[in-house]
């Protein structure tokens, strides 16, 4: 099998960049979404229509080199910043949000997010970051709930 030439991996990950992970919007939801593409027994990543598009072999590489510049940027962002992208994460999930975070905490879910290759103390620094959040989220009782202005609420049945 013929390996992907530099050239087809950064025009894969262009592509990957503007039709898949720009419209997600938020670092952490895109580094979620490009775990998910990893085999966990194999730590070799595949996209369908990547693999379509462009071949396997760069689709494989342009994943993994987009999961880690996303791991990367989200891991040396500030505190804050990943707060705000943990919690716009478990509020978009539509779960219960003491549920969503005891199941992070307790399986520490966030594990799989880091990607194969990259430095100890970086992964290290995003996992206590997470755990931050986590913390912070539990001590306000919850995640903030978007304030809707009264005018756009509609009534409740039978008012």
């Amino acid at each position: 099998m013929r390996r992907a030439t530099p050239s087809e991996v950064e025009a894969t990950k262009q592509d990957l960049r503007l039709r898949t992970l720009e419209p997600i919007g938020y670092d952490f939801g895109r580094l979620i979404y490009l775990s998910s593409l990893r085999d966990f027994n194999t730590g070799e990543y595949y996209h369908q229509g990547l693999a379509h598009s462009f071949s396997e072999q760069a689709a494989s590489a342009a994943l993994a080199g987009c999961h880690e510049e996303v791991f990367y940027r989200l891991a040396l962002s500030p505190l804050e910043s990943v707060l705000t992208q943990v919690e716009l994460f478990i509020r978009s999930s539509r779960c219960d949000w003491e549920k969503t975070v005891h199941a992070w905490e307790s399986l520490e879910a966030y594990r799989v997010m880091i990607p194969s290759v990259c430095d100890r103390l970086v992964a290290e620094l995003f996992r206590s970051n997470v755990k931050i959040a986590m913390e912070v989220l539990k001590s306000r009782g919850g995640v903030r709930a978007e304030i809707q202005p009264a005018a756009s609420q509609r009534p409740l049945p039978g008012q």
